[in-house]
């Protein structure tokens, strides 16, 4: 495994980590596990051994891949992977959910002819406990870092799987955005901002978490369909907030995955040149002329919607005009509403090419403006 600094560090507000790691999934779980122990100090939660087994054999037939990442993480605590005392996945231990924008225009509204997949990270510039307090409404006071200060690039090329590129916030196991080396790319969003609240403390659940989920199409599937019949077909549950999902590949197919009440899943694909998805839920609102007003609950999703529909709908669409389309609907300072949030990261996915590229948030300047780092262009394959 190779790790290094590639954006922030002492003094900025975030300091960004590049991991590289290769060989048997074991091996990678291993390495990435190794990581989450001495840089975050992260411990396994004590399981029920009934639940933790039936997690435990769920992965090993449903996604062998993160099954064989599990036993690498279990090498690197020196305990048993079968004795089921401990859960060894969820390398982290803060709560998942985010704002967050992002456009899918697909090849036929582009310049270079490639689908591109823009997306801006949005979420709280507080500490863990400051932000449960917030979302209880019992305000307190932290010295912790931001749980957002420690994101992680993590580039696995396995020996028995597809390479991925992923890039997390704080589950080092799952992630936020992602792209494979079939050109396949996902991104989470919460899912509906008015109705967020609190996560629970619960036990993880036999399935995919919600930030597990991007991580096992990218491991499993090549193509948007591929990746449908995946979701279709696997036990899922919200361990966080609920969240929805974008997803792409290289020959241009999109869709925003959702659940909805009842259990009932859904499946939206564009309906013109572009696929737009915020924070509200897509299969209640399936008119975007119609959407409602915006409230302090809904930050301010439904604007951004319209905002970033209009500005990726009409005209050619070239990496550099998505890339300010998504800077439009970025919270600042200025319009963070009554929560302390920023805009972490905004990313530009290119499936067709399998690259990602990236810019981070590293504070505000004295005139309020955010500042950010350089862009950051990495590809699962090596060859960005």
């Amino acid at each position: 495994m190779t790790s290094r600094i590639i954006a922030g560090g002492p003094g900025e507000f975030m300091t960004v980590r590049e991991l590289i790691a290769t060989g048997s999934q074991t091996s990678i779980g291993h390495a990435v596990a190794t990581a989450a122990l001495t840089e975050h100090d992260w411990r396994p939660r004590p399981a029920t051994t009934w639940l933790a087994r039936a997690r435990r054999r769920w992965f090993e037939r449903e996604w062998p891949q993160h099954h064989a990442r599990m036993r690498g993480t279990a090498e690197a605590l020196g305990i048993d992977p079968d004795a089921d005392l401990v859960h060894v996945d969820g390398l982290s231990s803060v709560p998942t959910g985010s704002a967050c924008s992002a456009s899918y225009c697909l090849p036929s509204s582009t310049v270079g002819g490639h689908g591109l997949l823009g997306r801006n990270y949005d979420f709280f510039t507080a500490s863990a406990t400051e932000l449960f307090g917030m979302l209880t409404g019992e305000p307190v006071h932290s010295d912790k870092p931001p749980m957002a200060s420690a994101p992680y690039l993590i580039t696995s090329r396995p020996d028995d799987g597809p390479a991925t590129t992923v890039l997390t916030m704080n589950e080092l196991d799952g992630c936020m955005d992602g792209i494979n080396e079939h050109g396949l790319t996902v991104v989470l969003l919460i899912a509906d901002a008015a109705t967020a609240t609190a996560p629970v403390d619960a036990e993880p659940q036999v399935g995919l978490s919600s930030a597990q989920l991007p991580r096992f199409l990218l491991d499993t599937c090549r193509t948007s369909d591929e990746a449908k019949q995946a979701l279709l077909g696997a036990k899922q549950y919200d361990l966080g907030v609920p969240l929805h999902y974008l997803i792409a590949d290289a020959h241009g197919d999109a869709f925003v995955w959702e659940r909805g009440r009842g259990g009932v899943e859904h499946i939206l694909e564009p309906s013109g040149s572009t696929l737009c998805v915020t924070n509200h839920p897509l299969h209640e609102h399936p008119e975007p002329d119609r959407l409602p007003a915006d409230n302090t609950e809904t930050m301010a999703t439904y604007r951004r919607y319209q905002e970033l529909a209009k500005n990726t709908t009409t005209g050619e669409i070239t990496g550099d005009r998505l890339r300010a389309a998504m800077d439009t609907v970025r919270f600042t300072a200025e319009n963070a509403i009554d929560y302390p949030i920023r805009t972490l990261w905004r990313t530009i996915l290119d499936p067709a090419a399998t690259t990602m590229s990236t810019h981070f948030y590293l504070g505000d300047n004295p005139d309020g403006t955010p500042r950010y780092s350089s862009e950051v262009t990495v590809s699962p394959t090596g060859q960005p």
